[in-house]
């Protein structure tokens, strides 16, 4: 069963889909909030995982991020990692208001940029007892050094002049300055990303998944924002609650998430599906269901203690 839903995060209303599972609950139940890739929204990979994810017990919350999609905040398509992890929390906070909700049994998960966003927010809110990150990059390490760690360091520099002269634009009057995710076509995006980049451009720009309220752009103040940013500074501060990080074994990111595991204290896994690049585990099965057979099993186990509201068996 879906749900509109709609809830405040530092001062902007976020629209979700709340999925919970078809029958009576009978008592109170784990949930997890689901973060969507950097420019997805709730509609797309975000939203089959809480559906998977509802089907077998839980309550799910997939939510566009602020500035995104449905939610509010001007200017669109900004890209804030502040403001993304406090999402996360302002849906953790959501979760705990809900009927049928156990408060003490609440997880997240993060998918692709969100994966990274799910781990400074569980490093400091105590609240998500276990956190999950599907193909999860640090955002700023993926600007700063590319999907393949192996980018020109001059090619961030450039960036951060373009964005240092829309700021100035801006102050001027001359409108949100902002750059395109995408190239105009496959080979255009191959030629510019790679493999990456091409996997990109088929999921977000082809009728493989391709949404109307999914980002086409970013501002240009989105990328100072993200290149400050350090994902996995604190991940450390995560234990003594779980940490399960699930990597496609072709996937070109995958060195984000190997160094994250590495950072972390545990309990922790680098769970890896074979064959899967980066984004074949936004919504391509053979992938997709052994992921979402881990996350089950992950929350299952560790959402399963009872908090104060009681318990209720997930299937």
């Amino acid at each position: 069963m879906k749900t509109d839903v709609s809830f405040p995060s530092a001062g902007l209303e976020l629209a979700g889909h709340l999925y919970a599972p078809d029958g009576e609950a009978g008592g109170t139940r784990p949930a997890v909030v689901v973060g969507h890739p950097g420019g997805g929204v709730k509609e797309q990979a975000a939203g089959l995982y809480a559906r998977r994810l509802a089907e077998r017990g839980f309550v799910a919350l997939a939510f566009d991020a602020a500035y995104q999609g449905e939610s509010e905040g001007t200017p669109r398509g900004l890209e804030d990692p502040a403001h993304r992890v406090e999402d996360i929390k302002a849906a953790v906070s959501f979760l705990t208001t809900r009927d049928g909700v156990d408060p003490d049994r609440i997880g997240v998960l993060g998918i692709c940029a969100s994966g990274g966003y799910a781990l400074p927010a569980a490093a400091t809110d105590h609240r998500i007892r276990a956190v999950a990150a599907v193909s999860g990059v640090d955002i700023a390490r993926q600007f700063r050094l590319g999907a393949d760690g192996a980018q020109d360091p001059a090619v961030i520099q450039g960036m951060l002049d373009a964005a240092a002269a829309a700021r100035t634009a801006e102050a001027r009057g001359e409108g949100v300055q902002s750059f395109p995710l995408f190239p105009d076509t496959a080979e255009q995006a191959r030629a510019l990303g790679g493999r990456h980049g091409f996997e990109g451009f088929e999921y977000y720009r082809t009728d493989r998944a391709q949404h109307p309220r999914a980002a086409r752009f970013f501002t240009w103040s989105s990328v100072d924002r993200m290149v400050g940013f350090d994902a996995f500074r604190f991940v450390d501060l995560i234990a003594p609650r779980p940490l399960l990080l699930i990597v496609g074994s072709e996937a070109v990111t995958s060195w984000m998430a190997v160094e994250a595991f590495q950072n972390a204290r545990g309990p922790k896994e680098l769970h890896w599906i074979d064959g899967a690049d980066h984004v074949d585990l936004y919504d391509r099965e053979p992938y997709v269901g052994p992921a979402v057979a881990k996350l089950t099993d992950f929350f299952g186990t560790h959402l399963a203690t009872a908090g104060q509201t009681g318990r209720a068996a997930v299937a």
